[in-house]
């Protein structure tokens, strides 16, 4: 089986968003943020081919009922106009991506018959 990477809507929880998201944009915005969050840096640039615009990290913790984690903003252009992102990068993703990729299934074992 190829390597599968979380749903982005265990990585993401959207708090605000004045544009619809698709998963490739969720996708986009998770990934800038957590560079962000990585590195700690305040700001980055995101440009693809439905997108471009600025992600910034707010740099506090918020809670949308039982989910938590490092809150972000993004001002975003799409083929739809201009909009902005409320979003947060769940601890369970967070905890997910930094764990690393689950170990492969071992494979089956030869059955030899005699």
């Amino acid at each position: 089986m190829a390597d599968q990477s979380p749903p982005y809507w265990v990585l993401i929880s959207v708090l605000f968003s004045s544009q619809p998201l698709t998963p490739s944009l969720a996708m986009t915005l998770h990934q800038a943020a957590y560079d962000l969050y990585r590195r700690g840096d305040g700001a980055q640039k995101v440009a693809g081919d439905l997108l471009s615009g600025t992600v910034r990290n707010l740099r506090k913790d918020v809670a949308m009922g039982t989910i938590t984690g490092p809150a972000f903003e993004a001002e975003i252009e799409t083929e739809r106009g201009s909009g902005v992102v409320r979003f947060l990068l769940t601890r369970q993703g967070l905890e997910m991506l930094e764990a690393g990729p689950p170990e492969p299934p071992a494979p089956p074992r030869p059955k030899y018959l005699n």
